[in-house]
């Protein structure tokens, strides 16, 4: 289909090179010939990349013209992105989409998500931006292209009262730990501690319901989650509240969408300007985790600390 599209695209170039040698005598022809032509290839420039990419996804300018943006988030993760009482979308992350829709001038189509598949539905065209929690590592850049950070985190790992887990050296063979397929987690764990039997789940609700009817010893995820788990469940403990690095949350947009990557980093800044990532902690946070987290959790205008 490639060969097609070069082919015709050859075509098409050649009967416009023959068209403008025909009206030579023109000069004030070939001038708006030249003109049409630069700005048909300006405006169609990052949609061919995306054809040669292979990549399926909207461009900024597409998106304000269908008036909705399609962003994808949690919908059973809360306090970051979850489906309220009332059936409406809620959390850090939704604050963070609604402020995107209101700049964009466009309306939101919340689009529920689960770790495994936020790669997916990038590269498969059903949402545009990606506001899930998505932890920025080396390899998931390879497949995505992420915008400014927004928030800290690193790996945490909580476990029951009746038994803590503060280390996973010297690991009971006979135990295993929960985890969310394709997360941070799960990588972490294969790749650094093999020997340790992981259970793994697609979605958040699914692995709190295994943590809490005791089929593993612990659950390990994103810090922010296992502590928010213990702080709104009795009887657990985040004995291991930092493990592996720390990273930062960021949203993410399809492979080689230009326009709309450029326009999400730029709101980033601007927003920072005005504290906008406090202001939706103290909104969204807060009741979870106090002022205690603040700090070391948001980040403004996408400059997040640098660990040692």
């Amino acid at each position: 289909m490639k060969n097609i599209k070069r082919l015709l695209a050859l075509s098409l170039a050649g009967a416009l090179a023959v068209g403008m040698t025909a009206c030579g005598n023109s000069d004030s022809g070939n001038s708006n010939a030249a003109s049409q032509n630069s700005a048909e290839k300006e405006a169609s420039a990052e949609k061919e990349a995306s054809a040669d990419s292979d990549a399926v996804y909207r461009t900024l300018d597409e998106i304000k013209e269908s008036g909705t943006i399609n962003i994808g988030v949690f919908s059973d993760k809360n306090p970051f992105g979850y489906v309220d009482e009332n059936g409406e979308y809620q959390g850090y992350d939704v604050y963070f989409a609604e402020r995107i829709g209101e700049d964009l001038g466009v309306d939101i189509n919340y689009v529920s998500t689960e770790a495994a598949n936020r790669i997916e539905y990038l590269q498969t065209g059903k949402v545009d931006i990606i506001l899930a929690n998505f932890t920025v590592t080396e390899e998931r850049a390879e497949e995505v292209d992420f915008a400014l950070p927004y928030m800290n985190v690193a790996l945490g790992v909580v476990s029951r009262d009746d038994n803590v887990i503060e280390s996973l050296d010297n690991w009971n063979s006979d135990d295993s730990i929960i985890v969310i397929s394709g997360t941070t987690a799960e990588t972490y764990l294969i790749d650094n501690y093999p020997d340790i039997t992981l259970q793994k789940f697609d979605s958040y609700a699914t692995a709190k319901e295994a943590f809490e009817n005791g089929t593993s010893v612990a659950w390990a995820n994103d810090n922010t989650e296992v502590i928010a788990f213990s702080l709104q469940n009795e009887g657990y403990t985040v004995g291991i509240p930092s493990l592996g690095s720390q990273d930062t949350i960021a949203p993410a947009v399809s492979k080689g969408n230009e326009s709309l990557l450029s326009w999400l980093n730029d709101e980033i800044v601007s927003l920072g300007e005005e504290n906008f990532f406090h202001a939706d902690y103290e909104a969204t946070l807060v009741d979870t985790y106090g002022t205690e987290y603040e700090e070391s959790l948001v980040v403004e205008g996408g400059k997040a600390a640098t660990a040692e």
